[in-house]
């Protein structure tokens, strides 16, 4: 197979001063992609603000060779998320990729979840990648071409304890997929969503130390810069990707059936076969669920 190289590519990468990020960017930009390393420089919990982290991996990527800019904006703005592709547009003249990776943590369980630990998280995660993404989207339309990643989580596909205000943030990065590849199939702009396991600056006290070492960031980078090059023509999908891991998880459907005239006794007798999801597959679109209601709407 051919080597995919991202020569002429501009990539924006959001949250890029550490972890996963900078594993996306360094790989992009050894391939060849200019890119624009985002990154606010807080803390986890999304407190603070320091320059040098964007400026760290813009360093090690021009010493070896790569192109690429710093970006220090938020992402939880409409002007943040305009000004971090404004600093892409500026130096070079587009943007071809965007991997929406910002996020910051603040756990806590369901009952002691304060008002703002809700808007910062929502504010970063889910607000932040329809900030980026949107102006993007712009300039890719403009140009008729563009890949996106959103970054989801275990914790929004499946839930988790500690997590409820993460988990739904995470949840609604499925929804922007959708639309946005519902809305961008006709300008070739494709969009994919990961839930990655990595050590990072967010997992670093969920899990033991000695996964520390099986669980790289550049263990799941791979995955993302396939996922971004012009090779793959797949859009819509939810990727797992951990320690050498690489799967797929998916929301399916199922046929169940039509119930004409339904009772409350009717449903608790065709249980069985309306939870059934062994003939369930992945739609494309919204208006696929018609497919099944059919019989029901003649």
């Amino acid at each position: 197979m051919s080597e995919i190289k991202f020569d002429g590519r501009v990539a924006v990468i959001t949250g890029a001063g550490a972890g996963l990020g900078k594993a996306y960017a360094l790989e992009l930009a050894k391939r060849g992609a200019k890119v624009v390393v985002n990154d606010l420089g807080g803390t986890r919990d999304g407190s603070g603000s320091d320059s040098k982290a964007a400026d760290l991996v813009v360093d090690e990527i021009k010493a070896s060779g790569g192109n690429a800019v710093p970006n220090y904006d938020s992402v939880s703005t409409m002007e943040g998320g305009k000004n971090i592709i404004k600093t892409a547009v500026d130096n070079f003249g587009k943007v071809d990729i965007l991997i929406n990776n910002a996020g910051i943590l603040r756990d806590k369980s369901i009952l002691k979840i304060s008002e703002q630990d809700w808007d910062l998280v929502v504010a970063v995660h889910e607000k932040g990648a329809f900030c980026v993404t949107q102006p993007a989207f712009a300039v890719m339309k403009e140009n008729k071409y563009g890949r996106i990643i959103n970054t989801t989580s275990g914790s929004g596909i499946y839930g988790n304890f500690g997590q409820t205000n993460y988990a739904m943030a995470k949840t609604a990065l499925l929804g922007l997929m959708h639309s946005v590849n519902t809305e961008g199939l006709k300008y070739n702009i494709k969009c994919n969503t990961l839930a990655p396991v990595a050590a990072s600056r967010l997992t670093e006290d969920v899990m033991p130390p000695e996964m520390f070492e099986k669980l790289k960031p550049e263990f799941v980078a791979p995955l993302v810069v396939y996922l971004v090059s012009e090779t793959n023509q797949d859009a819509n999908m939810i990727f797992n990707a951990g320690a050498g891991w690489f799967s797929r998880s998916a929301i399916v459907c199922d046929p169940g059936l039509v119930l004409k005239d339904a009772t409350v006794e009717s449903i608790q007798e065709n249980w069985k076969t309306i939870s059934d999801i062994s003939e369930a597959k992945p739609l494309g679109h919204v208006n696929d669920t018609f497919q099944f209601m059919s019989a029901a709407l003649q």
